[in-house]
């Protein structure tokens, strides 16, 4: 598979899809569903021109520390005295993050328009739908949140490349109100470069099978997959998880 992913015989989107497989991630599972990156990093010019690189994410460091002002509170925490995390006993190993990548909350957030995962996330909170500040509500507003927020740390799933459904509250689902704005959450609030959510998906698979992509996608491979996943490698590159 990876002789084939490197002479492009396939799609960036199918090794991604492949490694997760080996990986042993399933979409029977959702505490071990595929996850992929977030690629881009502009949700707000009008048009998105993808032979810009300052328009992409920086493949290469975790979500968490893609915003420079979030690496020195991600270090720091990494350090026990330092960290407000309580271990009275000592027996849990140091980490930079305390939440995941990927996790069954994190998929329900972003499906929650769709069943079955619209009745799985009112299971999770007991009975009624999460407070509306808290729903996905819009891209822009997401990515944002990550750059301000090194404890939000969600990665994307395979849907944000391929089903535009996902992002249409297509079953009228009262989702509420936004507290400071009134703003009624109903389908998904696009970048100004989307003109509907098949024009968002279209150009985000675009984004993912760029040049600029193409050319950095290891980077977040080793990361999620590979030799940056646990030991000093993982400590280098600020991607250790609780």
């Amino acid at each position: 598979v990876f002789q084939k992913w490197v002479n492009r015989e396939i799609s960036n989107f199918d090794y991604l899809i492949q490694l997760n497989t080996m990986a042993g991630r399933t979409y029977n599972d959702l505490a071990q569903y595929p996850v992929f990156p977030w690629i881009l990093r502009d949700y707000t010019s009008e048009e998105l021109d993808l032979n810009n690189p300052a328009v992409f994410r920086d493949l290469s460091k975790p979500i968490g520390v893609v915003n420079e002002k979030n690496a020195k509170a991600v270090k720091e925490k990494y350090v026990p005295e330092h960290s407000n995390f309580e271990d009275p006993l000592g027996m849990i190993d140091k980490f930079h993050y305390g939440t995941h990548y990927s996790n069954a909350a994190g998929v329900m957030h972003y499906l929650i328009r769709v069943e079955p995962f619209t009745t799985l996330h009112i299971q999770l909170q007991s009975g009624r739908f999460d407070c509306a500040d808290r729903q996905f509500h819009s891209i822009p507003a997401t990515w944002q949140a990550l750059m301000d927020n090194p404890n939000d740390v969600k990665e994307l799933i395979p849907e944000f490349f391929y089903f535009p459904e996902f992002l249409e509250n297509q079953n009228g689902f009262n989702l509420g109100q936004l507290q400071i704005s009134k703003e009624v959450v109903n389908d998904v609030v696009l970048p100004k470069w989307a003109h509907s959510p098949e024009d968002f998906i279209y150009k985000h698979r675009k984004a993912l099978e760029s040049e600029y992509v193409s050319a950095h996608l290891h980077e977040w491979i080793d990361l999620i997959f590979g030799y940056k996943q646990r030991g000093p490698a993982a400590v280098e590159a600020l991607n250790v998880f609780y």
